[in-house]
This record gives structure tokens, sequence and C-alpha cells, in this order.
């Protein structure tokens, strides 16, 4: 006999009927309820019983669902909570995602989805196998990537779309595999795609699959992206290169929750998530008209910026020597050392290619170099992207001003917040700024 206990759900509704329909449906998936009708009678459960799921309508006689998420979110952050809203408020439950919330249903509640997203929800990993595992795959110690970090183990645990920004190499596709893997659908596929790679012509095909015969060379049905994503995520990567015209078929998409195959009849509906990345700037797309503004908003309901090499100087040498002792395991030779002066040089110099451009650098160094140790020389640095004591090598070489300047304000913002521990407020007064400069400042470099 099974005599562990069965799981709670709190369900936050004032509609006794919508109360009845839930707990009936909870109920036959062994689950065990309990019910409030109102904001304080739900804050009042919570402070007794230990809940594994809370549904919440988003309209209370006292509150709001919102306020609840938010509510739930400083006492108990690892709490799933699933937001109920009216049909078509989209607006309202990109809000409930942006304030911690886990997924939404909308009402009518369509019971098949109810159960999906209950037992998704169900499937989260607990907080401690999240940040164990981020910090195994996610290297380095400095505040940017101690905040990256906190980030996504916040969205592992919600179904929210996420847009990932950043510089090329910087580790865009690493970061959406980790949300991947530490939410309730990591034993579902992963699946990547580089929308800048894929001819425009066989791109409906790529993403939505053909059925045999649709066109020339379909000699056999084929499914699509989106399919082979069942259930899991949907990595799309460089998506600010997809053709205005596929950006209209990719937002019926994700929007009807279904896709039609080239040369099929009927819609398919699929269940994933939609992560993308871009190392463009996607807002700046939207206003030259290149991207469309209602695909960019269903894309953009979280925005996660991965911070450049640059603004993490201080990893540098953990990240170098855990390449060294990849590329020793992986070539079967003993580990190579690097002299002070290398990783000196290592640390002075801008890598535009960020990890991957270190990661490069270093496979090069340790083939050429001698004695098992590389020497600065090995490392074959461009002149023009090294720097000293925080100026440039070589003013003559400056490809970009605006990037140069921003590096070196970025660098004295993050020398002057180490120095004073992050105290934002003594930082400005050191750099001479005020307090709103310095807030200013900290939001455009991304520091925030």
């Amino acid at each position: 006999m099974n005599t562990s206990p069965r799981q709670k759900i709190l369900i936050v509704d004032d509609e006794p009927d919508i109360r009845e329909l839930l707990e009936i449906t909870l109920g036959r998936m062994k689950l065990e309820t309990f019910s409030a009708r109102n904001l304080g009678e739900a804050q009042a459960l919570l402070q007794r019983e230990h809940f594994d799921l809370c549904l919440t309508d988003m309209r209370l006689p006292d509150g709001t669902g919102l306020e609840l998420v938010q509510h739930i979110q400083q006492r108990d952050p690892n709490l799933p909570v699933a937001m109920i809203t009216a049909y078509g408020s989209l607006e309202t439950a990109i809000n409930a995602l942006k304030a911690g919330a886990f997924d939404f249903l909308t009402k009518p509640v369509e019971l098949p989805r109810l159960r999906e997203l209950v037992s998704s929800a169900l499937r989260l990993p607990t907080a401690v196998g999240l940040s164990t595992a981020i910090e195994r795959r996610l290297l380095g110690d400095s505040p940017p990537m101690a905040n990256l970090r906190k980030q996504i183990d916040k969205l592992a645990r919600s179904q929210a779309p996420v847009y990932i920004s950043g510089e090329s190499g910087s580790g865009k596709e690493l970061v959406a595999r980790l949300i991947h893997e530490q939410g309730p659908r990591a034993s579902q596929p992963f699946v990547p795609v580089n929308c800048g790679a894929i001819p425009s012509e066989l791109m409906e095909s790529e993403f939505f699959g053909h059925r045999k015969g649709s066109f020339t060379g379909a000699v056999e049905d084929k499914p699509g992206l989106f399919q082979a994503a069942h259930g899991g995520t949907l990595f799309l990567d460089e998506v600010a290169d997809l053709p205005l015209s596929m950006q209209v078929k990719l937002l019926r998409a994700i929007q009807e929750k279904a896709v039609r195959s080239v040369g099929g009849q009927q819609e398919t509906v699929v269940d994933v998530r939609i992560l993308c990345a871009t190392h463009k700037d996607l807002e700046a797309e939207v206003s030259a008209e290149r991207f469309r503004q209602d695909l960019y908003y269903r894309l953009n309901v979280i925005e996660l910026r991965v911070p450049s090499l640059r603004e993490r100087r201080d990893d540098i040498e953990a990240l170098a020597m855990h390449v060294l002792k990849r590329l020793a395991k992986d070539t079967g030779q003993p580990e190579a050392r690097l002299h002070p002066q290398a990783l000196e040089a290592l640390k002075n110099y801008r890598f535009p290619g960020n990890v991957r451009e270190l990661e490069n650098v270093l496979e090069r160094a340790h083939t050429l170099c001698e004695n098992r140790t590389i020497e600065a020389q090995d490392l074959r640095l461009s002149e023009g992207n090294c720097t000293a004591d925080g100026a440039m090598a070589d003013l003559t070489q400056i490809d970009n001003l605006e990037d140069y300047l921003e590096s070196v304000e970025r660098k004295l913002i993050l020398q002057a917040l180490e120095e004073t521990r992050w105290n934002r407020t003594a930082a400005a007064q050191r750099l001479s700024l005020s307090f709103r400069s310095m807030r200013y400042r900290l939001k455009k470099l991304g520091l925030d």
C-alpha cells in the first residue's frame, strides 16, 4: 500500500463552480485540495499549510491574483503559482509571468490543459538541485555571474517565454539549455535552431514540417522543429535573422499553439516553451521595422542579459583553468600551465568574441606552447584589442569609439562597486555622480 502523503494544491477563486471543477479534476489526479474564496483566506492558508502548487484567479473580492503571486514570491519563492485569467487577457497573463507566476490558464478552463499544467508544475526540481547544477555548468564568481545564476534559477521554474540577449560567444545557448534542464521539461527535447542558417525557401518546412509530395523533393512526410520540440523547449537562436514573412507564421504558431505542415490540411497541437536569443538589439530591429512588434512582445516577456567577458574579467582565470583541464583530458597530454604574464595578457584583452574566443585562443596556445607552459606570445592576441591599465594599447586601432568608451565606463563603475561592496550610493559618490545618474548608467550597461 502506498502511504506517501498526497501533494497539496491551493485553489483561490471566488466562483463556487470554478472551485468545484478544479477540486474534482485535481481530486481525480490523487491530489489533496484546499480552497480559498479571497486573498485573505489564501494568505491565512499559506501561513498554516505547505503547498506544492497554487492556482489563483486574477480577480478576487479583496485584491488580485498578482498580489498573491507577489506575496508568495516574498515568502515561498519555490512554490509555483498558476494564474487563471479571462479569455483574451494576454497582457494580464504576461504581467503575471513577469511577477513570477509559473504559467497561466484562460477561462473557460480546458481540463486537458489544466492537467498538463499541474503535472508540469509538480515535476519542478528542488531549488537546491537547481543551484548546484547551474554553478557546475556556469563558471565564474563575479557579481554579474552570480546575478545571472540567480535569474536562471528563477526562470527555470517558470514557463514564460524568455529573450536571451548578449554578444556573440557569451554563452546564450548554454543559458537556454540550463533554463530547460533545470525546469519541468528537462526530460523532454531541447531543440536549438539557428534562424540565420536556414534558407528562406526552406524555412516554413523546417519549422512546421511538410507532407510527402507537397513540393519537389518532398519524398516523404517530415515533422518540423515545433513537432520535434513537443513537450520540451524550442530555442530560436539569432531570431532577429528571421524574414518578415516567417515572423508572421511564427507568431501565429505561438498564439494558437498549433502548426500546419506544408501541404497539410489539419493543424497539429504543439506544446513547446519558446526561448530565443540574438546578438542584435531586438528593440532597434523593431524600430527599423525589420522585426514585427507583436512578435517581439510575445517573445520578450522576460529579458535575460548574458554579460560579456569584459564585464567579468575576474572570471577569466577560472575559465582559463577549466579550458586547459578539458584540453588536457581531450588530448591525453599533461595539463599546460599559464605563465603569469600570459594570464595578465588575457585579463587585459577585450575579448570581442567572449568565452568562445577565449576557448579558441587557449586551444591554439595549447598546441603551440613548449614545455607545457603557455607564454604571452603563444596567445597571439590581437594588439588592437589589448588594454593596459584600462587604456588601449594602440589608440589608432580603436574601431568603434562608442564601444570603447562604454567598456571604459563599465570597468570604472564595476571597480567602484566592488570597492564599495556594491553599495550603489557610495559608488556614485566615489565617481562624483548623482544617485539618479548612477542608476541610469547601471541600467544602460545592463548592471542593474
